[in-house]
């Protein structure tokens, strides 16, 4: 729920259990949380990671908190659900407005408060009206369809018809990465179905997220888009009550599976943990591929879940492509995420940043090479590249959420679709060829819920069906699919003689 009397800002250092799929889920606030004077709700100390400077407080929902928002979200759905149509997108339309005039502060948001490259931090402010635009103009043409009922003995004389319908109150659970974008991949189209949503932000975005929030309700009757802060006993609490009709998560896998076993027979949608494998044959254009995974492992520190992580070059091409990725790795610039020729600012807190040195060191210590070191003490880590690992590294199993990726030798396209899915999560990957054949049978071959052809693993669009297999996820975001998962579907059959 929005308190006016609070200012929200990012914490670097809270033990959220979302963020990474490899990280166990925390069960406690951090022991530095304050004892609210008024309250028995708990408050949070938040610093940016820029800098470590202080910004301010982040009040978390206690019980009774989450049990107020879910009632109240129950209240407006009854009459949020029987809107019309054109008036839902009407209204997304106008959120819409209200996003763009906050874009600006929204960069700043992301900047400050969470370390991300302004280049980075613009793309995505930009991005956000888009998702609710698309999402109206989505309501025109998403509809039902008439039923051949007669096609079965018995169904004369009767017309069957099926339209979709809101499942009612939606739990949003989002992480600190990307907010904007990620919080409106599940808002916009679950506003566009007709439920109201009560989004749980990661503490990191906090700030962000409470903007966000703040211009879309806006416009809204009171009790549909709502917002409560706190740790995994909030997103606990939403899942197993049960007037929230739906959860859908983005997060590590360990909350995935908790948030499965609370919830119980609802829909859950679930946007997990990933270890992207991003294919070079040596047929392909290597020069293009070594540009495009450059930015998609090291863009905005490489914290991202289709951040490439595994490079699997044929290898007669290995040597000419790991020169031109090194070359192009060492061109990127760390540092003031303010400053718009920074491609990597800092890590989000200091956690995140030992997890991930230790993940190189490990790699370190079993063999594997370090052919870019970008390790650091500070949360500013650098590009860094690790060539001939053990095959017990941890960096071939988990995902590592941080500015480092592997680059391995394969035999063959057959080699690199079994390395590729050695692993069991499979979310985003990527195939890099100039033949047609091979093309389609990596993109058969790969066990992933996307694969992109001459294309990182970072790239993603919001209108095409986005989600994992395996320990990746369940469901699929994107705006039509997106819209579909959070509404169900009715059947109607009219008798007529």
């Amino acid at each position: 729920m929005l308190r006016s009397n609070v200012v929200y800002k990012k914490r670097f250092d809270y033990p959220e259990f979302w963020t990474i799929g490899g990280e166990d889920m925390a069960t406690k606030i951090d022991s530095r949380v304050e004892q609210a004077e008024t309250t028995d709700v708990l408050r949070t100390e938040v610093r940016s990671p820029v800098d470590g400077a202080t910004l301010g407080t982040v009040t978390n929902a206690g019980p009774a908190d989450v049990a107020s928002a879910i009632a109240k979200a129950a209240s407006a759905a009854v009459e949020f659900a029987a809107l019309p149509a054109h008036r839902r997108a009407a209204l997304l339309r106008q959120a819409a407005v209200a996003v763009d005039e906050q874009r600006d502060a929204l960069v700043d948001d992301l900047v400050r408060g969470l370390g991300k490259p302004v280049r980075f931090a613009r793309a995505e402010a930009n991005r956000g009206s888009d998702m609710l635009l698309r999402c109206a103009e989505e309501l025109s043409s998403l509809g039902g369809e008439t039923l051949p009922l007669d096609a079965v003995p018995g169904g004369e004389g009767r017309t069957g018809m099926t339209w979709r319908e809101p499942l009612g109150v939606i739990a949003a659970v989002t992480p600190f990465n990307a907010p904007v974008n990620l919080t409106l991949q599940k808002v916009a189209p679950a506003l566009a179905m007709g439920n109201t949503v009560i989004v749980k932000p990661s503490p990191e975005a906090a700030l962000v997220v409470e903007r966000l929030v703040g211009a879309i309700s806006s416009v809204l009757p009171d009790g549909v888009l709502q917002v409560l802060h706190g740790g995994p006993e909030v997103v606990l609490g939403l899942s197993r009550d049960p007037r929230v009709d739906a959860v859908s998560l983005t997060g590590g896998t360990v909350a995935g599976e908790a948030v499965l076993r609370e919830a119980g027979i609802k829909p859950v949608l679930l946007e997990l943990g990933s270890n992207a494998p991003n294919i070079v044959l040596a047929d392909a254009d290597i020069a293009d591929a070594a540009t495009r995974i450059t930015g998609a492992a090291f863009g905005a520190s490489g914290q991202q879940c289709i951040s490439a992580q595994r490079i699997l070059v044929e290898r007669s091409a290995h040597d000419e492509f790991l020169a031109a990725f090194l070359a192009a790795a060492r061109g990127l610039v760390v540092g003031d995420p303010a400053e718009t020729a920074t491609d990597l600012g800092p890590m989000i807190h200091r956690r995140s940043r030992d997890r991930v040195v230790e993940l190189v060191d490990d790699a370190e210590a079993r063999g594997g090479r370090i052919a870019l070191d970008g390790r650091t003490d500070s949360l500013y880590l650098g590009p860094t590249v690790v060539t001939d690992p053990h095959p017990d590294s941890r960096l071939l199993r988990e995902e590592v959420f941080g500015p480092v990726v592997v680059v391995q030798s394969v035999d063959d396209l057959d080699d690199a679709l079994a390395v590729a899915n050695s692993v069991d999560v499979g979310l985003q990957a990527a195939c890099f060829t100039r033949d047609l054949d091979r093309a389609f049978a990596a993109a058969r071959g790969l066990r992933a819920g996307s694969v992109w052809i001459n294309e990182a693993t970072r790239f993603r669009l919001d209108t095409y069906p986005f989600g994992g297999v395996g320990r990746s996820g369940l469901g699929r975001e994107g705006v039509r699919y997106a819209m579909e998962e959070l509404s169900t579907l009715k059947f109607v059959g009219l008798r007529h003689n």
